[in-house]
């Protein structure tokens, strides 16, 4: 039972870093890797609001809150950021902390006697992912968690398989893009919808921190090591995948929180492939990136 219970620990871990990782390449691309961190503090906002009106825990209509609430924050930092008046760091340094902090005095008014609290929602509790399980006419399908993270993963990789052209194009030439008939503006916002939506599925389990951490390290990693989009891609779900085994298994040696290891191990790999980039490590991610390309 405690080794199924592990696997399944490992298991969630790598799909939400994989999950995570999808969308991290192109807001790194596109210089607007900041917009995660605000998407993951804001949505506390949407989860708080939601619960205070529905008063249930664990409804799905907490997801929908959340996403609202992400969309909502890329929809007022673009306004900001096209009134001329403030520059793109500005107005997301603005938003998130407004949305996050009246989300933290809402939980703290409000919501004393939940199970929801700012500790959870910075760096949540991915070892309590496998006690709650999805349970449909009397049969366990598995952890809960794994199911909306899987479907978030699952979303991602339908959305850049269908639409890598578009996102590639209106990544590096929005003018290129606007004469073949692409619109830079609704690909961004499908980006920024995606990253709210996984940002949603993951934050339950690994919080905020770790989502941030996700996103943008395993993808910055890759950037240095890789040159070719592609290639960015599958460096950078590899990253993802070594940092969440290496960090739940120091979590399990140093008795400590599984989400920050893994955070921690994203930064490690950062630094290696940062000192190392040209070395024996750069060639074996280049490997992996070949092969998987054939597989693909």
């Amino acid at each position: 039972m405690i080794i199924t219970l592990q696997l399944e620990l490992i298991v969630i871990a790598m799909m939400a870093a994989v999950a995570c990782c999808l969308p991290g390449v192109f807001l790194v691309l596109r210089g607007v890797a900041m917009m995660s961190d605000a998407i993951s503090h804001a949505i506390l906002l949407g989860i708080v609001v939601m619960f205070l009106m529905i008063q249930k825990l664990h409804s799905p209509l907490l997801l929908v809150g959340a996403t609202i609430a992400g969309i909502a924050t890329v929809v007022c930092t673009e306004k900001i950021i096209r009134s001329k008046r403030l520059k793109q760091d500005a107005a997301i340094g603005l938003i998130f902390p407004l949305f996050f902090s009246v989300g933290v005095i809402l939980i703290s008014q409000y919501a004393r006697n939940v199970h929801l609290d700012v500790d959870m929602v910075l760096v949540g509790e991915l070892a309590l992912a496998p006690f709650n399980r999805c349970v449909i006419a009397g049969i366990d399908c598995g952890p809960y968690a794994l199911w909306v993270v899987s479907a978030a993963l699952l979303l991602n990789m339908i959305f850049v398989r269908l639409f890598y052209k578009e996102l590639v194009i209106t990544t590096f030439d929005a003018t290129l893009a606007t004469m073949t008939g692409f619109s830079p503006a609704i690909f961004y916002y499908a980006l920024m919808i995606m990253t709210s939506i996984t940002a949603v599925a993951t934050f339950d389990v690994v919080g905020s921190i770790m989502v941030v951490a996700l996103m943008i390290t395993p993808a910055a990693t890759a950037y240095l090591l890789t040159r070719r989009v592609p290639d960015m891609l599958m460096a950078s779900v590899f990253i993802a995948l070594c940092s969440s085994i290496a960090g739940y298994a120091v979590a399990y040696y140093a008795d400590v929180s599984i989400a920050g290891s893994i955070a921690s191990m994203t930064g490690v790999f950062f630094v290696m492939g940062l000192l190392f980039r040209k070395a024996v490590t750069c060639g074996l991610l280049t490997s992996f990136c070949v092969i998987s390309r054939n597989l693909l």
